[in-house]
């Protein structure tokens, strides 16, 4: 199959690395020129979780337009940058062309939508999946649990067996989903509940946990988006979210959440998806949100801050 990767950064990169080792014609198109010169001279490099590898046989790309067409297309991007990458992609595509983004948050199938049909588009969610960039062309893959896939519009289709299996080939955990939705606003509300909180208080999950007075504001920071959930008519798999949210960061209590990880190399992050996301969805529902207010507010100052360093 004929993939392009939109968005190399690091969990791109081991899409990219994973796929094109499994037999796939992979693509990967980015604007960072040191990344693809570093790909295209040495391979790229993938060592942790899935291995240690060195994938000689990924072609790049800074234009979509080198590309031609694909049968797959990964949008890998960040939250922030899903919109220009979906106004982007055109030249990609063909009518049978299967549009998959991955984010974290929410919206980022309204804004693809704008340009590619719904019918066109696969949502993916990425769980218990960490990676980072050493330097360019080397990766090292932290984690990987599974990746869940199921059409925008809903319902199981051959298409989405078809694309799982495609991941599954290539060594990832990977399931087809009747209701992606459900599985989106899950894992919101945890990535909520943590990624803000982590990220003022510049520290892991296990010491929000650990502390009274930091878990107070992170739980309600996830309560918020589960009343917002609820609200909005969301069916999830439990009814104690603080239960839920509780077991979820039991698991990843040395993490630190990407919006962290940013912060600390001074990069924009996804907030606007994430703990940004909660006040809008929160006013189409009727429901307050001040302590994602108040975080959402924090984490934005902060970034202005690395504007003018």
């Amino acid at each position: 199959m004929k993939i392009a990767i939109i968005g190399v950064g690091a969990m791109g990169s081991v899409y990219a690395g994973l796929l094109a080792d499994a037999g796939n014609e992979v693509w990967i198109v980015d604007l960072r020129k040191d990344y693809l010169e570093a790909i295209q001279k040495n391979g790229l490099r993938i060592k942790g979780a899935s291995g240690d590898r060195i994938v000689s046989n990924i072609k790049a790309a800074a234009e979509v337009t080198d590309v031609g067409l694909c049968d797959l297309v990964i949008i890998a991007t960040k939250a922030y940058g899903v919109e220009s990458a979906a106004r982007s992609i055109s030249p990609l595509l063909h009518n049978e062309t299967i549009v998959l983004t991955i984010q974290n948050g929410l919206g980022a199938a309204t804004r693809i939508c704008k340009y590619i049909p719904s019918s066109s588009i696969l949502l993916g969610v990425a769980e218990g999946f960490g990676a980072s960039i050493i330097y360019p062309g080397y990766v090292h893959h932290n984690r990987m649990e599974l990746i869940r896939i199921g059409e925008l519009t809903g319902g199981m289709t051959p298409r989405v067996e078809k694309v799982v299996g495609i991941w599954r080939d290539a060594g990832f955990t990977a399931k087809g989903y009747d209701d992606i939705h459900q599985l989106i606003w899950e894992k919101f509300i945890c990535n909520v509940t943590f990624s803000a909180p982590c990220t003022v208080f510049n520290c892991k999950i296990k010491e929000i946990l650990a502390d009274s007075h930091a878990w107070s504001i992170a739980r309600e920071c996830g309560l918020e988006a589960y009343a917002v959930s609820q609200a909005k008519g969301i069916t999830l798999s439990f009814e104690d979210p603080e239960t839920y949210i509780q077991e979820f960061g039991a698991k990843l209590l040395e993490a630190r959440p990407s919006m962290l990880l940013d912060h600390l190399d001074q990069r924009r992050s996804e907030i606007d998806a994430i703990n940004g996301m909660v006040p809008i969805v929160g006013a189409e529902a009727g429901i307050k949100t001040p302590y994602n207010e108040v975080m959402t507010a924090i984490v934005r100052f902060r970034e202005t801050l690395f504007d003018s360093s």
